[in-house]
């Protein structure tokens, strides 16, 4: 009997441990052609903050990915997939391998920011603009943070362009 409930775990944690492809899909709805690259951003910005609105509070959840719970990897791979049009993987350590690396001085809309909380669990959001980025936090849910705040520049590990 133990053994049949070790199974769903194991199941769950080796399907976290390879790297996934990232494959792009049709974005809800189309970016028209924009005429400059601010024109792409604020097209990206406004599907972000549509995002927040739409799922702002929603509980964490470990391993969720419905407005019932949702943990920060799920909710990047939902986001980038339902907003974007782009599959990433879904786990935090899957995506921190995606895409590729950026500084965090030349972070751009819709870029991928890395935390490493206690030097061990990893942290996954989404770069918005002016040192703010969303994320869904174990504190607060679905949510907007400043990135220079104390507490996440201490935590910061790295940042991943996949757009």
């Amino acid at each position: 009997m133990r053994r049949l409930t070790l199974i769903p775990l194991l199941m769950l944690l080796t399907a976290c441990s390879g790297v996934a492809p990232v494959t792009r899909h049709a974005p809800a709805s189309p970016i028209t052609s924009p005429s400059s690259a601010a024109d792409v951003d604020q097209t990206l910005l406004g599907r972000l903050y549509r995002q927040h609105q739409e799922w702002r509070g929603t509980p964490y959840r470990v391993g969720g990915q419905s407005r019932r719970g949702i943990d920060c990897s799920g909710f990047v791979q939902l986001t980038y997939r339902s907003r974007l049009g782009v599959a990433l993987p879904r786990t935090t350590g899957q995506q921190a391998t995606v895409g590729q690396p950026v500084q965090q001085s030349e972070l751009a809309t819709g870029d991928l920011v890395f935390f490493r909380i206690d030097g061990k669990t990893r942290h996954v959001g989404i770069y918005l603009e002016q040192n703010r980025f969303l994320h869904a936090s174990k504190s607060s849910g679905v949510m907007i943070s400043p990135l220079d705040s104390p507490y996440w520049q201490s935590a910061y590990w790295k940042s991943r362009r996949v757009l």
